[in-house]
């Protein structure tokens, strides 16, 4: 879809699209730019809409506007149809009044449109009769969208070439379906990778659940386990005894799953059906969940049947003289008593189980540290995309004010007119026009393409770039990370750029990230008179920033050709579902990994129990109290729960770090840091799998009180 305003000769176009073999359709619909403070309803209007809001009515061919059942909507005079986003957020309802420059419409529901629905999408579009359009084609700005569906989508690279070669309208964004696809995907796609990857720790933290569950049964039952041995059983047939009861378990625990999602679908698709619709595979999805329900069992039996593997060390002999396994802790020598005055004995004995016993309390360790990255990673990744900075990943300067000019006369002079009164304004610290033009860039191979240069003082409100820097003299361009990999392009390479019809080399100094425009973009300093202007920005910087409100109203007032916008609002609007969903995504999180680390501690410290019986009812020989054994086991898991803590804090600076940016990345955005909480990730966050595991411990040794001398130790 290639966006222009201005004259439009569609004869040429006609005869483009006829002639050209790689397209299938072709046509041009109008979408026609309304005031936001001229969209009046009972609870406003939309003046303080970030987006372009307009009329349009249904398409032709294709880029059909659809209801929430899937059909192409027919609209009566009178009706107007909406965006789902205004639907959702609050701002309007069905059956409520609004009026479009004075004209009063009924809200007949919302539309699904698969080009301008996401936030993320600078425009919106309300659905209208045509002669309902026809009557208000006068009262605003006419925008026309030039769609052409392809024959085949490999060919769209050399397409877009032949567009430009042709020299047909281009005056705006161009915009592709990998965009869309990604703009579409951008909130419900960052959602889905978080959950992916819970999900995937989540279910190696089950695995390890399951192991120590069998370990502890196999505990308890290791005498048993030694008389069926020396009576003459197999250990297959042992195996078979245990396998059973443990497929019936997995059996009804692989089904009661599966039911379960039928419960929670509703809720988790909600979302994504109201945006895009039921799928057309549903019965496959059916199948397919049955697969997977399939799989998971005959895992958990292939895992239970490797853990039971255990029944071969077992000695027949061991297990009906000592009722447990005896283990050999070699490093045990290396530990001596008169050297811990400043700990005590109680902390001393645990933390020397720990080290004598490294290979048994390193599964309890490893499920600690994926605990704390699963809590860690989504509340970095939630804290970075709500921060302020974030949109500097994505194209746009960290400002408190943003003055937007378009779809209007003498941009040059209202954008001079706007520099100026900030220059006399003693609010405003700093400003910068930043002006984009439409330029040709000649190839390597001698074809060429367009491109979108925004010229200015790119060093006032800077990007953050992926690789070198924003641009600082006139022979110097930075690409955005789109047109660098369709042009082959990196820094310290050479560019032709024609300039007021002459073609100048200028050097690459920087790649940046840029979701805006349709992501084909480029910053430069050169001045240049020659090319018309397609829009201008002026950003602005408050001394004071509490009085960005009453600025934000002044300026609005003042210049109404212009759109003023908060960015922290501009950031609300484009991303505020988005930081909604990982945030509610990143507190399921913790409580995820939480519930897991407690569960498995508790799992672990009973385990341990039933395996140092013996050891236990020695120390109490000895003298040693109840509490005392309490204190080492805490110990145990104290030191254990540190390690785990600064591991897993470490691996989701690093490895979290470079997921979390490998799939923002995938959606246009690259140069990702981590913005962390520090108060989260090194206090609450130990601070929370502290209690969680201590009180898992205190629960888990209590029966180690129960255990008698005269019934554990035998000679």
């Amino acid at each position: 879809m290639q966006m222009h305003s201005g004259e439009l000769e569609i004869a040429r176009l006609s005869a483009f699209a006829e002639q050209n073999e790689d397209v299938a359709d072709f046509q041009v619909v109008e979408f026609l730019n309304i005031d936001g403070a001229q969209m009046s309803f009972a609870g406003g209007s939309l003046a303080d809409s970030i987006q372009d809001n307009g009329l349009a009515v249904q398409g032709e061919k294709f880029d059909y506007l659809l209801d929430l059942d899937g059909n192409v909507i027919t609209v009566s005079d009178g009706e107007i149809y909406v965006p789902i986003a205004y639907i959702q957020d609050g701002t309007f309802k069905v059956g409520d009044g609004i009026a479009i420059v004075g004209k009063a419409f009924t809200i007949a529901g919302p539309f699904r449109d698969s080009q301008m629905q996401p936030l993320l999408s600078s425009s919106k579009r309300f659905l209208v009769s045509a002669n309902d359009f026809a009557a208000l084609k006068q009262s605003g700005s006419v925008e026309y969208l030039i769609e052409f569906r392809l024959k085949d989508l490999s060919m769209l690279g050399a397409f877009e070439t032949d567009y430009v070669s042709a020299g047909l309208p281009a005056n705006g964004p161009t915009i592709t379906y990998p965009l869309f696809r990604m703009l579409n995907a951008f909130s419900d796609g960052m959602l889905a990778a978080l959950i992916l990857l819970v999900s995937v720790l989540v279910t190696g933290i089950a695995f390890l659940c399951i192991r120590f569950t069998l370990l502890a049964k196999i505990e308890e039952d290791y005498r048993e386990i030694g008389v069926m041995k020396a009576i003459g059983l197999r250990v297959s047939d042992i195996k078979k005894i245990y396998l059973t009861k443990y497929a019936a378990i997995a059996a009804a625990g692989s089904l009661l799953g599966y039911a379960l999602s039928f419960a929670f679908r509703g809720m988790l698709l909600e979302n994504i059906r109201l945006y895009m619709g039921e799928s057309e595979n549903s019965s496959i999805a059916m199948l397919l969940g049955v697969v997977s329900v399939l799989l998971v069992f005959l895992a958990i039996m292939a895992y239970v049947n490797g853990v039971l593997k255990h029944f071969q060390k077992i000695s027949p002999a061991e297990a009906i003289r000592f009722g447990v396994s005896q283990e050999k802790s070699a490093g045990a020598r290396h530990f001596r008593l008169d050297r811990i005055r400043l700990i005590g004995t109680n902390v001393f004995l645990g933390i020397k189980d720990v080290l004598a016993r490294t290979k048994l309390y390193a599964t309890m360790l490893a499920v600690l540290v994926i605990s704390a990255f699963i809590i860690i990673v989504p509340q970095n990744l939630h804290n970075t995309i709500s921060s302020k900075d974030f949109i500097t990943y994505l194209g746009i300067g960290d400002s408190d004010i943003r003055i937007d000019i378009q779809q209007t006369d003498h941009i040059a002079e209202k954008a001079a007119e706007i520099a100026a009164a900030m220059s006399n304004d003693g609010d405003i610290s700093k400003y910068a026009v930043l002006t984009t033009k439409m330029f040709r860039v000649r190839m390597d191979d001698g074809t060429e393409e367009r491109i979108k240069v925004e010229l200015g003082d790119h060093l006032v409100f800077p990007l953050t770039y992926s690789e070198g820097r924003a641009p600082s003299a006139e022979n110097e361009i930075a690409l955005s990370v789109t047109n660098a990999n369709e042009m082959g392009k990196k820094v310290g390479d050479v560019i032709s750029v024609i300039i007021a019809g002459q073609a100048q080399n200028l050097t690459v100094c920087g790649i940046y990230s840029d979701i805006t425009n349709g992501g084909k973009t480029a910053k430069a300093v050169f001045s240049d008179d020659s090319a018309d202007i397609m829009w201008s920005v002026v950003s602005g910087e408050l001394a004071e920033p509490s009085l960005t409100d009453a600025k934000i109203m002044e300026y609005t007032d003042r210049f109404e050709y212009a759109k003023v916008s908060d960015i922290d609002e501009y950031i609300v609007q484009t991303f505020g579902s988005t930081i909604d969903s990982v945030g509610k995504a990143s507190y399921a999180a913790i409580a995820v990994a939480l519930t897991t680390a407690a569960l498995v501690t508790l799992l672990f410290m009973r385990m341990l129990v039933a395996r140092d019986r013996y050891s236990i009812a020695v120390m109490k020989a000895f003298g040693f109290t109840n509490s005392d054994i309490s204190t080492q086991y805490i110990a145990r898991s104290i030191f254990v729960l540190m390690i785990g803590v600064v591991l897993g804090t470490l691996l989701a600076n690093t490895l979290g770090k470079a997921l979390a940016g490998a799939a923002i990345a995938s959606f246009g955005a690259s140069a990702f840091e981590f913005t962390v909480n520090p108060w989260f990730a090194y206090l609450l966050a130990p601070l929370m799998m502290a209690c969680v595991v201590l009180a898992a411990t205190y629960f888990g040794t209590l029966d180690a009180g129960q255990i008698k001398i005269s019934e554990n130790i035998k000679e």
